[in-house]
Parts: C-alpha cells; structure tokens; sequence
C-alpha cells in the first residue's frame, strides 16, 4: 500500500478532516508521480550510459601525437614523415566533413541523398582501389567499380532488410555507416587481391607457359594465383574474426559503447558487420579475379607478359 492511499483511508475515518486529507492526498499522488518518473528518466539514462564528447583540444592533442611520431622518423630518416602528417591531417579533414555531411543526410531523411552519397564512396573505393594496388595493368576501373556495386548491393540487401530491418528500410543511421565499413574493408581486400594476382603470376610465368604447352586451359593455368590471392586478401579478415572479443574489441563495438550504447546491442552489430565483412571479401576477390584472370593472356591462350585489358569491338 502506497501513501497515497493510507492518507485516503485516514481521511475516511477521521471526520471533519476528510478536505485536508483529501488534499494532501493529491499532493502526495503528485509527489509520487514525479518520484516515478525520475527515476525513470533515471534508469534509462543509466541503461544507456554516457557519452563523452571530444573538443577542439581533443582532436589538437590526437593531432599533436602524429606530429610526434613524424618528428621520430625524421630523425631516424625513415622518409615517411610527411607522409604520415599529411595523411593525418587529411583523415582529420575528411572525416570531420563526412561528419557533417551524415549529419544532414540523416536529418532530411531524403533517401536520394543517401543514394548519391553511397554513389560518391563507390566511386572513391574505385580510385583508391586503383591507388594502392601495385602492378595491375590500366582500364580495371569497369571490373572494379562493377565487382564493388554487385557485391555491395547484395550484401547492404541482406544485412538491412534480413538482418537489422529498418524503418524506413534506406535509414540513413544504418546504411551510410554500414557502407562506409564494408567499403573500407573491401578496397583492402580488392587491392591486396589483385597486387598478389599480377605477381604470383610474374613468379610463376615458367609454370604458366608449361601448363599451356601442356593443354591446361587459361583458368587452370591462373589458379594458383587466383587461390593465393584471395587467401591473402582474406586473411586480415579471418584474423579479426578469430580475435574479436578475446583479444581485441572492434572499432564499431568500441565506438557503440564509448558513445553510451548498450555493450550486448554493440556486441550483436559488430559479429554482424564482421560476418558481412567476411563474405563480402571472399565474394568480391573471387568475382573481380574471374574478370581479370584473362588479361595475363593473350586470345591464343598464350601468356601475356603485360597484362592488357581488351576490350569488346561493337
């Protein structure tokens, strides 16, 4: 029994006293709905936690260690720098803006505007696919570019209509971040791929032309390379896999938990992104080695010393 009612009951047994009791009585119930939702207010603050925001001092002091460990390989002479500096104050600028470009996407809730910027990050992830990939032969942007929007049409598909279910189902909370982590992964996975494939192939052009004298078709003779090279593509992904929540706690599960989320939720979207992230690589190494195997030959199954993309005559 609440005092709210005991004060009822002693105001109906004391007589002449029941407009003071009465009064009291709402006050008290008053009292006690404000108590109520205090601590309301209160538990949901605790079960969500508290973030804690980073200021301009903050980001200096981030900026300030790179500057240091720039100043260690200037006096070591490793040449890298102004590299390292540069590429700092680079990410810094990028990701402040990206920022503030997500910030506006989410609040109009446009879903043309989450599709024109997933467009701008797929064409982003080709030129920095490009970049990074050493010894790959020119006009590989068509097989990259298509590799990246087949596999990440399927895998943002799956992840947010079968797994999270959004609604709206184009939340742009979920699918700008989602593509921006599956991107990353893969542009890695993509670059290592195809710089692994072209020199295994170099390393191996004795063994090539063997298995072509010897009537192997051109698959058969680029297989190895292919296998290698989607294994070393993988391979920083199986690491995560196999070390996330033991070793090492993921960069999305981190973030969820030091912005105030609750660990468990963050836990689930992090082996979600992980999972994804797994079969994305090992699906974009395989189709993008399918589409480039042939460059390394010619059209009479003959190995081809420079890779060369043809292309079609209309």
């Amino acid at each position: 029994m609440n005092t709210a009612n005991i004060i009822m009951l002693a105001s109906a047994s004391l007589p002449g006293s029941a407009p003071h009791f009465a009064g009291a009585a709402q006050a008290t119930r008053a009292v006690a709905r404000t108590v109520a939702q205090s601590a309301t207010q209160t538990a949901v603050h605790t079960s969500s936690g508290t973030s804690y925001p980073i200021d301009i001092w903050g980001l200096l002091i981030a900026l300030a260690m790179v500057m240091v460990a720039s100043g260690l390989s200037w006096l070591m002479h490793l040449g890298i720098g102004k590299t390292l500096l540069w590429s700092a104050c680079r990410a810094l600028v990028q990701l402040c803006a990206m920022g503030f470009i997500m910030g506006y996407v989410i609040t109009s809730g446009n879903p043309w505007l989450v599709l024109v910027l997933v467009c701008v990050m797929l064409v982003a992830a080709v030129q920095i696919t490009l970049s990074r990939a050493k010894g790959v032969p020119k006009g590989l942007a068509g097989p990259v570019l298509l590799t990246l929007v087949i596999t990440m049409l399927l895998m943002i598909s799956m992840v947010t209509e079968l797994v999270v279910r959004p609604r709206p189902w184009y939340a742009p909370q979920l699918v700008v971040p989602l593509t921006g982590m599956l991107l990353g992964n893969t542009v890695s996975a993509l670059a290592v791929g195809l710089s692994r494939f072209y020199e295994s192939m170099k390393e191996r052009r004795d063994e090539v032309d063997t298995l072509l004298a010897l009537g192997a078709t051109r698959w058969e003779a680029a297989r190895p390379s292919v296998i290698s090279s989607i294994r070393l593509g993988l391979l920083p992904t199986t690491a995560s896999l196999a070390s996330s929540g033991i070793v090492t706690i993921p960069g999305m599960m981190a973030g969820q938990v030091i912005a105030g989320g609750d660990p468990l939720n963050a836990a689930k979207y992090q082996f979600v992104i992980l999972a994804s992230i797994a079969a994305l690589t090992l699906l974009a190494d395989t189709l993008i080695m399918v589409m480039v195997y042939r460059t390394c030959f010619t059209p009479d199954d003959q190995y081809r010393e420079t890779p060369i993309v043809e292309h079609k005559k209309k």
